[in-house]
């Protein structure tokens, strides 16, 4: 099976609270532990975005390097676009 070095940026709504955006993250991580390895993962925690998005002047940042198969980021970027709480989310591949 093809395997490829990817990394996940997301950016997570702090409107319910920081806990709920931790949560948030936990559970994509446990997607992203579903279809590959997690090799890293940088928690920033709450910063200032450098434009609000969704009349939100913060947000929860949170990068994850992983391995998968080359069609796991396509379902990932799909799942976290109709997730609530999800400001912003990109993989790429390194």
């Amino acid at each position: 099976m093809i395997t490829n070095k990817y990394e996940a940026a997301c950016v997570y709504s702090v409107a319910g609270g920081e806990e709920a955006a931790q949560a948030l993250a936990e559970k994509f991580k446990v997607l992203i532990e579903e279809h590959g390895t997690i090799e890293n993962v940088d928690d920033w925690g709450k910063r200032r975005l450098a434009y609000p998005i969704n009349d939100e002047a913060e947000g929860y940042y949170v990068f994850t390097v992983f391995t998968s198969g080359p069609e796991f980021p396509a379902e990932f970027e799909r799942v976290a676009k109709i997730t609530d709480g999800v400001l912003r989310a990109m993989v790429i591949r390194k």
